[in-house]
């Protein structure tokens, strides 16, 4: 038996960057969803601290701008502002995530601001089942 326990410790936005590289898309899904679960478990104040710092490159420009957008809108949902990194992220051509008719309408009309102001078109209901 190992006499040391492993610590909890919830997952950070610079962490869920590293483990998206390489990753296909149902991957990637899920692991926001895991990073979403766990930041809505922690205390308000401890949360901040999960948005602090800056994700390295994912491979994919459209997942790293789909970061910052994530920390301002969980930063903003907690009355917070954003990290500081996330102003330089955004996309020259939008990016709808869940690319269907229906689907595009729907981050049209319902994609948080912070999404839409850098080019990704994702309703928010997706982040609210991730």
């Amino acid at each position: 038996m190992n006499d040391r326990a492993a610590a909890y410790t919830p997952l950070t936005v610079e962490r869920l960057g590293a483990l998206l590289v390489g990753a296909d898309e149902s991957r990637r899904w899920r692991l926001v969803a895991e990073f979403l679960e766990e930041y809505r478990w922690e205390p308000i104040a401890t949360r901040g601290g999960l948005l602090d710092a800056e994700p390295g490159p994912t491979g994919d420009e459209n997942w790293d701008v789909f970061l910052a957008a994530l920390a301002e809108h969980l930063a903003a949902g907690d009355g917070r502002g954003a990290p500081a990194w996330v102003e330089t992220r955004s996309l020259r051509r939008f990016w709808f995530p869940f690319n269907t008719p229906a689907g595009r309408v729907d981050a049209m009309v319902h994609a948080p601001a912070a999404f839409r102001r850098r080019g990704v078109y994702v309703a928010a209901q997706e982040l609210n089942v991730a």
